[in-house]
């Protein structure tokens, strides 16, 4: 969850034992269980990693391990063990801080912290428009729609 130029706008939901959480720049979702179920085995490892959560008083904190070889956050092995801390300070600002622990990759673990603000926007896929010349089509097709022309 690493700040993007653009589109990087989390939304999270919270259901009975699961927190989800969507990215809008790549919208893969993030399942993860707060319920106190144990890590994966090792031999099992996933493109995102095996997250699981539980909350430290106001802060949701991720654990996340057994990631795929080719995941690779910034050069890192398939050893990375990544720990994610959110934390709401006030009702428009999360505090986003993750440790990032590989002893392959870094000499020591490191840790980042990025205050996020609240924004009331939609969120849209992330996809590309071919250059977003497609996207000029998209949208004079739909005026001639509205006029009542037919496509």
């Amino acid at each position: 969850m690493t700040p993007a130029p653009y589109n990087h706008s989390p939304r999270f939901r919270q259901a009975p034992g699961l927190v989800t959480l969507v990215v809008e720049m790549t919208h893969d979702p993030g399942i993860i269980p707060v319920e106190g179920s144990p890590h994966l085995p090792a031999s099992i490892r996933q493109y995102k990693g095996d997250s699981r959560g539980r909350w430290d008083g106001r802060t949701l904190v991720i654990d996340t391990t057994n990631f795929l070889r080719e995941t690779s956050f910034r050069g890192s092995s398939a050893n990375l063990h990544l720990v994610e801390r959110l934390t709401r300070l006030d009702a428009t600002t999360l505090l986003y801080e993750f440790t990032v622990d590989d002893a392959k990759t870094w000499t020591r673990p490191w840790t980042a912290a990025v205050p996020m603000t609240k924004v009331d926007s939609p969120m849209f896929e992330y996809a590309c428009h071919e250059g977003n010349y497609a996207l000029r089509n998209i949208l004079s097709g739909a005026r001639a729609q509205e006029k009542g022309n037919k496509p």
